[in-house]
């Protein structure tokens, strides 16, 4: 169906057509430029254009496709960097070079490559399927086995399926006849509207943390596999190495990255950086679990919106394997400007600082997304969302960073004061929350020790003590402290330099397992409550300050691997032994 270009307003132009429906995919122009409809005025459709108009003029054809934004789905994703509407940009680069032509339209995975498939042995001629089932299994990398799933909306009668073999996307790989009667083909690979979420069974409560080996995530505010969270911070703050640390580290099976709106060198900066880290788990390179979506700041404003949904679109589609998968979205700030600068366009009614009055409702619906569900093939997979948000001046108020946060339950907030003063990751352990410490305290009281909950309560509040103390510091002085008091913030600062500080550098320092984390912990404590008992017999805080075991106990994080906790639970057993021995010495100077 066809139609003419009436008026171009920027990425927004209105055009004859008469049937297009709300969401469809559409091509305009002479260069094909690809868009979408986003609303109706009688005769009239709306469409969002994913490309500069830039030279489109009004009476040119436009052409409805017939389908709604897709992406396409199916083994070669892993590893590959997407553009904001699935166009794969390191072929684009060979076709192109550095500039990509507008209108340019190539298939998002290669139809050249044979992958090696495997049929389910319990399949036969004759089998009804449902959607979501699998139809068999290919090695996508030497990481992932990939599920050829049966689209979740397709259903009917296996009449055959393909033997054990060698087949590229464009070979059928079995045939079903519908409850309509006709036979259909199916392939390697599906097509998925991006904006609606893709069925499942059920939900599953999520019970196992996200272990990212990062400290102030893993022990003060943890994040649950299939859970969502929020990272705001200003500029400089280390958003980005944070969401490096954690695609690096996490226990997840599957890492998608979407860079949506941040600026170019930036980007390119992750482009150039995750291909060369090294996945320490597998000893293979990051990129073998990976998937990048790009979408920097100077590409079109609403194919940043369109790039949040393609990078979760892919997410769901690992999770349907029964994969846990996590997403990144850097950040939604930039998702939510796009919003706004097409709701001017089409003169709705602004609400705070201009954005949409939709704009919480659209923020929901997309974190609603994430999740831990039984899948339609009977397994069990996962969706953690970890959106990146970017405040205008770092004020936490403003209303993207105010709606996520009613909407997530954990919430890691960066700090720039920190980040100046070289504490990092800069997560203010002030601000930052997690609704998920109940949940996760069982995990912890199984795998590594019943006492994590209150440990954690007892750090975090001698923490808030010290924050408090620091400010009759900062107005009268520390002379105004009492002994007592002078101990808290050397005790605060223990916790701060040995555990919350962590170098994601440094080749020891850089990963830390719960094991040793929670190690970490009592040795912080530990020297805490010994140095109070000998502040009640009269030993000056000074003193205790000089003790060589504090510097020893602020090492540890970067001496000790996280292999090496016997070392640690020895340091454990020398801090008490040393602390007794001053006991000792104390109690004969009194008598």
């Amino acid at each position: 169906m066809a139609g003419k270009l009436i008026q171009i307003n920027g990425p927004l132009v209105r055009a004859e057509l008469k049937q297009a429906c709300i969401g469809e995919q559409v091509r305009l122009g002479k260069l094909n430029l690809m868009g979408e409809v986003i609303g109706r005025e009688g005769k009239v459709a709306l469409i969002q254009v994913y490309e500069d108009t830039e030279s489109l003029i009004p009476g040119e054809k436009v052409e409805a496709l017939g389908h709604p934004l897709s992406v396409e789905l199916g083994p070669g994703l892993i590893g590959q960097i997407f553009d904001g509407v699935q166009r794969p940009l390191q072929q684009l680069v060979q076709l192109s070079g550095d500039y990509i032509p507008r209108g340019i339209d190539i298939p998002a995975l290669k139809r050249d490559i044979k992958w090696d498939f495997k049929p389910c042995a319990e399949l036969s001629p004759g089998t009804m399927l449902s959607g979501g089932k699998s139809l068999g299994t290919v090695p996508e990398t030497k990481l992932i086995t990939h599920q050829i799933l049966l689209p979740p909306e397709t259903q009917g009668e296996l009449l055959w399926l393909a033997e054990a073999g060698l087949y590229t996307l464009n070979d059928p790989i079995a045939r079903i006849k519908t409850a309509q009667g006709s036979e259909k083909s199916l392939y390697l690979s599906h097509h998925w509207p991006v904006r609606t979420p893709r069925p499942y069974s059920y939900r599953v409560d999520a019970i196992a943390p996200l272990i990212t080996g990062q400290r102030i995530f893993d022990t003060f505010f943890p994040l649950l596999k299939g859970g969502k969270a929020c990272i705001p911070g200003p500029f400089g703050a280390g958003k980005t190495m944070v969401q490096q640390q954690i695609a690096r580290w996490s226990d997840a099976d599957i890492v998608i990255y979407v860079g949506c709106g941040e600026r170019g060198n930036e980007l390119v900066d992750v482009l150039e950086t995750f291909p060369k880290i090294i996945d320490p788990k597998s000893k293979l390179s990051l990129m073998e679990r990976t998937i990048l979506v790009a979408n920097t700041s100077n590409m079109p404003v609403v194919a940043r919106e369109a790039s949040i949904y393609v990078g979760v679109t892919i997410a769901e589609y690992y999770r349907d394997q029964g994969l846990d998968v996590v997403m990144v979205a850097d950040s939604t700030s930039r998702w939510a400007e796009a919003l706004r600068e097409v709701a001017a366009r089409l003169g709705q009614m602004p609400v705070e600082e201009g954005y949409p009055a939709y704009l919480a409702s659209r923020l929901a619906a997309f974190y609603e997304r994430s999740g831990r569900v039984q899948t339609l093939n009977s397994e069990q997979g996962s969706v953690t969302l970890i959106g990146a948000v970017s405040p205008p001046g770092g004020d936490f108020s403003e209303p993207v960073t105010g709606h996520t946060k009613e909407i997530v339950q954990t919430f890691w907030a960066l700090s720039k004061e920190l980040a100046d003063a070289r504490h990092y990751p800069a997560v203010s352990w002030t601000e930052s929350f997690s609704e998920y410490v109940a949940i996760t305290a069982d995990w912890w009281s199984e795998h590594v020790h019943p006492d994590w909950q209150k440990l954690r309560a007892e750090a975090l509040s001698l923490l808030a003590h010290a924050h408090e103390l620091m400010r009759i510091v900062n107005l009268v002085g520390a002379e105004a402290l009492s002994q007592e008091q002078r101990w808290i913030l050397t005790s605060a600062d223990l916790i701060k330099e040995g555990i919350l500080q962590q170098s994601a550098l440094d080749e020891v320092d850089c990963y830390a397992s719960p094991q040793k984390q929670f190690l970490l912990l009592q040795i912080m404590l530990l020297i805490y409550h010994q140095g109070a008992g000998l502040i009640q017999l009269g030993m000056p805080v000074h003193e205790l300050n000089q003790l060589a075991l504090l510097s020893k106990a602020k090492r540890c994080k970067g001496t000790y691997s996280s292999e090496q906790t016997e070392h640690l639970k020895q340091f454990i057993t020398q801090i008490k032994n040393d602390f007794q021995h001053y006991y000792d010495e104390y109690q004969q100077e009194s008598l």
